[in-house]
């Protein structure tokens, strides 16, 4: 169920949000920084990279992320990451794409830098509830001044459904970003299929949404 469940954010939908929104997530510019947490293996990474954009993803899987180079037919080096035991970095020949191979949570310990556009299609409904501030906090401190930070979560009847992915509503979105963030739902998608009747629920809504500095 929980594979199921996230295909839904990782289905080729993803992509086409993103393409039909994309001159306001990167507003013209050239040369951005794009952060994709928890990555997989995002066909969205190559298509923004292929654009003149750098390109930095965090993965627990390491199966996940050699598939995405495989996939993309990218060739690719991988060192380790000396300030986070166990870890990894696979960065593209190209140089425009380097993915973490390690817990999201570890990830400041190797110094990646801010980004100016960051592209959350699964993350932060995959984190645990309980982690949400501790989530946001890292995200925000991950920004720089004139972000640009989409973020897509699932709209389903939560009494019905426990997640993963999670439930993400309006009024936590609020408490986690309202300080520091303008929001905007850019658009709302009906996902739901014959199939997530076996899940308990009778609607699944992506939700795309647009965070600022305020």
């Amino acid at each position: 169920m929980i594979q199921e469940l996230y295909l839904i954010l990782k289905s080729p939908l993803i992509l086409r949000l993103l393409k039909k929104h994309l001159d306001t997530f990167l507003k013209g510019e050239s040369g951005l920084r794009v952060f994709f947490p928890l990555c997989g293996k995002a066909v969205e990474m190559k298509w923004i990279a292929d654009r003149g954009h750098s390109v930095v993803g965090v993965e627990i899987s390491e199966l996940g992320i050699r598939e995405f180079f495989t996939d993309q037919n990218l060739s690719y080096s991988e060192e380790p990451i000396m300030e986070i035991p166990g870890a990894k970095v696979f960065k593209s020949s190209s140089g425009n794409i380097a993915l973490y191979c390690c817990d999201f949570f570890d990830l400041p310990r190797a110094n990646i830098g801010k980004f100016d556009r960051i592209w959350d299609r699964g993350s932060l409904v995959a984190i645990n509830p309980c982690d949400h501030q501790r989530y946001a906090d890292l995200m925000l401190s991950l920004m720089r001044k004139g972000f640009r930070y989409f973020l897509c979560v699932l709209s389903y009847d939560p009494t019905k459904h426990s997640g993963p992915p999670f439930y993400v509503p309006d009024a936590e979105l609020e408490r986690l970003f309202g300080s520091v963030c303008n929001r905007k739902c850019l658009e709302k998608v009906d996902v739901f299929e014959e199939r997530h009747k076996s899940w308990g629920i009778d609607y699944v809504v992506e939700k795309l949404y647009l965070l600022t500095e305020k």
